[in-house]
């Protein structure tokens, strides 16, 4: 009879309710992550292009691959600033948006959350004091405290940073509770026998496999004995540290703004700076390398004259790698040549597929997965990589607007250091809306939830409103 179809269709469909209830208790997965695939020929896809439309930004540009990419946002007819709110120092870090709490990290060696409707702060938590410039070898951030961006792990709920503290001197990594500030986690990651005074930690953290990552560069100026390290430290703050070092004699900085990018199967990308080896045997510096979650050394690549571009000053390591959805990375750096690259088979030294003059690049480039939107000296460049790893320059901003890009719908927002944000058609490079703010620093990059953008300035923060 009909009706006891559907009576036996609804019990059904309660017992599967059920089940799928009882599947989901427990720990919840970290968001933009997904379990290791088994394909012989991955590619480099971010899980979280595909699953984008959550109002948090959690990272830097986003998601674990960097992408600075939201599809579902509308374009702007215009910007208005909401509120604007001085801090205890200079904000460096890309500001995160979690709910409705905006973290955001200073120079100071303090983490706020504040109100993202109204800028009203609801905790702030100092965890060191910075280190003050005429203490350290060289430099050129007075005081150096928090400068690489944060990242949030849903699974703990808690915020990750790094603090340059002058007791030590040393680089503590916090975790600190969303909701209440409350450090959770507070541990000193610096390996054994390195001269912390002539590290900085400038790389956005990352994370994946319940551990959060951390790159260590030098100081403006390249001074004292520094190597470019990664450093991972699970999430509860327990355990051994996992520890890569680029083998070289001195520098080889992983300090790109970005940080380390991650693919699909949570493998890490980086971008290494110049060391001082200007012949003989690559020594892994001015180069793209792929390390695996436990921080062993898979592969990279380095531009064939990677000896000179070291003796110049001209490396791979002003920008993190760009994952594209093709299984393809693109790099460019300081020497204005851009490569491609295959994730999977970076090829060593001259191992491109392609190389062409692109442009100087500094800071996180953006992607929607084969467009990529560079922040050039002068001025963002548009570029598409084709699948056969060909590319195909497009429009050029003009030479002021050279900011770290983010895409959103069809609109690219970018910022001029002296303190205006732009809002670019994706399609042609034209100017949507402009908006005078506070002066910001050189690798200043806007954050996006909802309607609301978060730039953080050399004062403190500023929340700007896009008009559709």
């Amino acid at each position: 009879m009909p009706g006891k179809h559907i009576s036996l269709l609804s019990l059904l469909c309660c017992l599967a309710l059920i089940l799928g209830a009882c599947a989901t208790n427990g720990s919840q997965p970290s968001i933009s992550r997904k379990p290791p695939i088994h394909n012989p020929h991955p590619t480099t896809l971010p899980t979280s292009i595909a699953t984008s439309g959550s109002t948090d930004w959690t990272m830097y540009h986003h998601d674990d691959a960097r992408s600075g990419y939201l599809a579902n946002t509308p374009d702007p007819r215009s910007l208005s600033k909401a509120w604007n709110l001085k801090l205890d120092g200079a904000v460096y870090a890309e500001p995160l948006v979690i709910g409705s709490h905006v973290i955001v990290a200073t120079e100071n060696d303090t983490l706020y959350a504040l109100d993202a409707k109204t800028g009203q702060i609801q905790w702030q938590r100092h965890v060191g004091t910075p280190a003050a410039r005429s203490n350290l070898p060289c430099g050129n951030i007075d005081p150096l405290g928090i400068t690489g961006t944060p990242v949030y792990d849903p699974a703990t709920r808690l915020v990750f940073a790094v603090a340059e503290i002058s007791q030590g001197p040393a680089h503590i990594l916090v975790g600190v509770d969303v909701q209440s500030g409350q450090v959770k986690v507070r541990r000193d990651i610096d390996p054994p026998g390195i001269e912390v005074v002539s590290h900085q930690q400038r790389a956005a953290l990352a994370l994946a496999n319940n551990t959060v990552y951390v790159a260590l560069g030098g100081l403006a100026g390249d001074c004292g004995n520094y190597h470019g390290t990664v450093i991972g430290s699970r999430t509860d703050g327990q355990g051994k540290l996992l520890v890569y070092q680029v083998p070289t004699n001195r520098e080889g900085g992983i300090w790109a703004p970005p940080g380390p990018v991650i693919d699909a199967d949570q493998k890490l990308y980086v971008a290494v700076g110049n060391g001082e080896s200007t012949g003989g045997d690559w020594d892994h510096t001015d180069s793209v390398l792929r390390l695996s979650p436990e921080l062993e050394l898979e592969e990279g690549f380095a531009p064939q004259q990677w000896a000179q571009d070291n003796s110049t000053d001209a490396d791979l390591g002003s920008m993190s790698p760009v994952l594209l959805s093709n299984g393809l990375i693109f790099s460019a750096g300081k020497s204005g040549q851009g490569y491609v690259v295959r994730a999977r088979a970076l090829g060593g030294v001259g191992g491109q597929l392609n190389e062409q003059t692109v442009c100087r690049s500094f800071g996180g480039a953006a992607t929607d997965g084969s467009q990529v939107f560079l922040p050039c000296v002068d001025g963002v460049q548009q570029i598409t990589v084709n699948t056969d790893g060909s590319i195909t320059p497009g429009w050029k901003a003009p030479s002021q607007i050279n900011g770290s890009p983010i895409i959103a719908g069809h609109t690219v927002y970018t910022l001029a250091p002296q303190g205006t944000l732009y809002a670019l058609n994706g399609a042609n490079g034209s100017t949507r809306a402009s908006l005078a703010i506070d002066a910001t620093t050189r690798f200043a990059t806007p954050t996006i939830s909802g309607q609301q953008i978060f730039i953080g300035t050399t004062t403190g923060i500023t929340s700007i409103n896009l008009v559709a």
